[in-house]
């Protein structure tokens, strides 16, 4: 099953200023992520990222803290609970997700939103946990829950469809 633009939203989970340093190779998690909600804006994708205790951990980063339409503050490591579904515009049953900790509360957020009847594509390259191990398992157990394993390139190109979009330079532009 291919993505659709029209029909997804981006979820970015915890990519936040304390957290970050902390992360294996937490520059290269926040690039991808920036260029993942880059490209949502461009197609019209709504983002909505989350915040894990943000008065202890602080906010998202400052650049995806501006590509971010809502922001969710969470307690519990699902966001969930925490209202993420009454966030999800109506009508968009496709949730692509990345951010951190993979193994933690990216995974128990992408699982709840399975057990919702979500469509749920995880954006492998936009993850990450302190230990790559933990990551890597995370996603094993994600694509064996019914996730679809996929990278940043991959969401570009079906949300995009074919090379004649009218934004398809722009988007070359930013996966080159």
């Amino acid at each position: 099953m291919l993505m659709k633009a029209d029909q997804s939203t981006l979820v970015l989970i915890d990519l936040q200023e304390k957290l970050m340093p902390a992360i294996s190779q937490g520059d290269g998690v926040i690039d991808r992520c920036l260029t993942l909600a880059t490209i949502a804006g461009l197609l019209d994708v709504p983002t909505i990222c989350t915040e894990q205790m943000p008065e202890k951990l602080g906010p998202n980063v400052e650049p995806i803290r501006e590509l971010c339409q809502q922001v969710v503050n969470k307690d519990h490591f699902d966001a969930c609970p925490d209202g993420l579904v009454e966030y999800l515009p109506e009508g968009r049953q496709h949730v692509v997700i990345g951010g951190c900790e993979t193994h933690v509360c990216m995974l128990q957020t992408a699982l709840s939103l399975l057990d919702a009847g979500f469509k749920v594509w995880v954006v492998a390259d936009a993850t990450g946990s302190r230990n790559e191990f933990d990551r890597d398992v995370a996603l094993d157990r994600l694509h064996q829950s019914g996730a679809r394993i996929v990278t940043v390139e991959m969401a570009a190109f079906e949300w995009m469809r074919n090379c004649r979009h009218p934004r398809f330079r722009d988007i070359q532009k930013l996966i080159k």
